[in-house]
């Protein structure tokens, strides 16, 4: 629907400047379509933000990135501004794709491969992903198991990543899979759990 109304605006506009719109002071209402259409969008990316989880305590170190669906799942995406680490929260409604019980197991890392076959994009393939660490995380006010893993990612300008994945059911039903990646020598689970640590359930879900 986005695209969609970006599309009817832009051909607005070009017609506008064809015949001259312009010239006969139009230049304030296109700026106030480009205003409506801006605040549009916005009120819609923070809609989709509140269906996924209340961000208003997330520290101020933290930018929500985007918004987007992810072969059918939402998902908010958000970066730590100083190092570029982003977080993932992907909302995968009453069909979890990682449980907590997955997570814990010894066979976390062939979930994790099959889930990136499912996931991959344009030719972006994980490859060698290994477990290196598990551990515990808030999420949603839940203290919850995670995993941490290496990994390298080919047709990408990083090729070896690290981070870690975990899941929560919320009050709703549904499952959240979280995760956190930045560049192998840069991750930092610190940046991880303070992110997180914002992040709880929206009041209307």
């Amino acid at each position: 629907m986005l695209r969609a109304i970006k599309i009817i605006f832009n051909a607005t506009l070009i017609v506008l400047a064809f015949v001259g719109f312009n010239a006969i002071g139009g230049q304030k209402y296109i700026e106030a379509i480009k205003d409506g259409i801006g605040t549009f969008i916005a009120q819609h990316n923070a809609e989709s933000i509140k269906k996924i989880g209340d961000f208003s305590k997330m520290n101020e170190e933290f930018v929500i990135d985007n918004t987007m669906s992810i072969a059918g799942f939402k998902a908010v995406i958000a970066e730590h501004k100083a190092s570029g680490q982003r977080m993932v929260i992907l909302d995968t409604g009453k069909k979890p794709l990682l449980t907590q019980d997955d997570i814990k197991s010894q066979n976390v890392d062939i979930k994790l491969k099959d889930l990136s076959e499912k996931f991959k994009y344009k030719g972006i393939k994980v490859q060698n992903l290994t477990i290196t660490n598990r551990g515990t995380m808030n999420l949603y006010g839940q203290s919850v198991p995670y995993a941490k893993f290496d990994a390298r990612v080919a047709k990408l300008p990083i090729s070896e990543i690290s981070g870690v994945v975990a899941s929560v059911k919320t009050s709703d039903g549904s499952e959240k899979l979280a995760l956190s990646l930045s560049e192998k020598k840069k991750y930092s689970q610190l940046i991880t759990n303070e992110f997180y640590r914002g992040v709880s359930e929206s009041v209307n879900n």
